[in-house]
């Protein structure tokens, strides 16, 4: 070709082939070369070390702060700039890719036990389920450091869903205006007293109500118990995070009385921790292991009192290592006893997940529907099911990702 290419397009194609791509392209420039700013020389090297042919060594990292191939070794401080240099010349998002391409692709996932190099990283939802998976081995100095980015990123997550959940909620659960017979327990005396003081009549010295005013029955009980069922395997990690947080919010509704459990081959009850403080939840989940749906699934049965008023989500891939048979026989009877149930296959922004398509089938076929959802959708699922709509229908609706 002998069209010259516009220099800023030139240079563009020459960051994201990198270094070895620099002689072909040099043809398509009047000066016979590549000519990259200062800023551009170190976005360079900041993406030759993931994405050139290294070996993932601190050599890479060192490369980010002077010559490739000077460094000397994994060194904590090299990786801090490394990831300085990242967030300075690239938006948030990018950020995040190339931030995990780093640990994923070459291997750097131990000098995140750093306290200088945590300090750097960009706290996002996959280095969270990253220190999830490590956090037996994370060294003592490095505890908190590690404590504070998992808790911006909680914080972050509940900002973004709490509100979606507990209006969607309180729109199922308000009777304020649709209570046909009133009872007398029910009587806000209060505020009934207050707005009739206009209405005193000195005569007879008492008051004569227009109108009497009732609590919500939300807000006098526990109106519906809701059930998170998390399967915490390796190839959840995500969606355990995000079940974690809405866990959290569903907890903090006082007309929820909700439950929160955690299982791989074993079962444990994390409510009171989720109750208090996700961050300590995320703490005691341990990621990866087998898979035993059935137990966890008989474990939750002992807190549905009023299976009506009952909503359980189960969060899983459906992998099930455990009673397979015995698994859909009590999602089966625990839908006939008027539950609402629904399996989320994945909690995440990620596209479909693998899954066991034939426990889906079968869970479907029983009435529980089995689709992933972006939390962004769910608080309209929470609502559709404690208005009693049906789940499949509205998951289809909505645009979820269903078998």
């Amino acid at each position: 070709m002998s069209t010259m290419i516009d220099p800023h397009m030139m240079t563009r194609w020459r960051l994201i082939l990198g270094e070895s791509a620099e002689a072909q392209l040099a043809g398509y420039t009047p000066e016979g070369s590549v000519q990259l700013s200062e800023e551009e020389l170190i976005i360079d090297r900041a993406l030759a070390a993931i994405y050139d042919n290294t070996d993932g060594s601190m050599e890479a990292g060192g490369a980010a702060s002077g010559a490739k191939g000077a460094g000397q070794g994994k060194s904590a401080p090299r990786l801090a700039q490394w990831l300085g240099d990242v967030r300075t010349f690239f938006p948030e998002d990018v950020v995040s890719v190339i931030q995990n391409d780093a640990m994923e692709r070459k291997g750097w996932k131990q000098l995140l036990f750093e306290p200088e190099v945590l300090a750097t990283v960009k706290p996002d939802i996959q280095l969270v389920g990253t220190l999830m998976s490590l956090k037996g081995k994370i060294p003592e100095k490095t505890k908190d450091t590690a404590r504070m980015l998992v808790k911006a990123v909680v914080d972050e997550l509940v900002e973004r869903l709490h509100e979606d959940i507990r209006r969607a909620v309180t729109g199922a659960l308000n009777r304020r205006q649709h209570t046909p017979l009133p009872s007398l327990s029910g009587i806000d005396w209060k505020r009934t007293i207050q707005r009739n003081l206009k209405n005193y009549d000195s005569g007879s010295k008492q008051i004569i109500p227009e109108k009497f005013y009732y609590f919500d029955r939300a807000k006098r009980s526990k109106e519906w118990t809701v059930i998170v069922d998390i399967d915490q395997s390796g190839s959840m990690a995500e969606s355990v995070i995000w079940a974690s947080v809405i866990g959290s919010i569903f907890a903090s509704i006082p007309s929820l009385d909700t439950r929160v459990v955690v299982f791989d081959t074993e079962v444990v009850d994390l409510t009171e921790q989720c109750a208090n403080d996700p961050v300590d939840m995320l703490f005691g989940i341990q990621l990866g292991g087998g898979t035993d749906i059935h137990k966890s699934v008989k474990y939750c049965e002992q807190f549905i009192e009023e299976p009506k008023k009952t909503l359980f989500i189960i969060i899983s891939d459906l992998y099930e290592g455990g009673n397979q048979s015995g698994l859909i026989r009590r999602m089966r009877e625990m839908r006939e006893s008027g539950v609402k149930t629904m399996c989320l296959l994945a909690l995440s922004d990620e596209g479909m997940p693998f899954y066991d398509e034939q426990v889906a089938k079968s869970l479907s076929r029983d009435g529980t529907p089995c689709f992933a959802c972006t939390p962004a959708l769910l608080p309209q699922l929470v609502e559709g099911a404690l208005k009693g709509q049906d789940l499949a229908e509205l998951a289809k609706r909505i645009g979820t990702k269903g078998i």
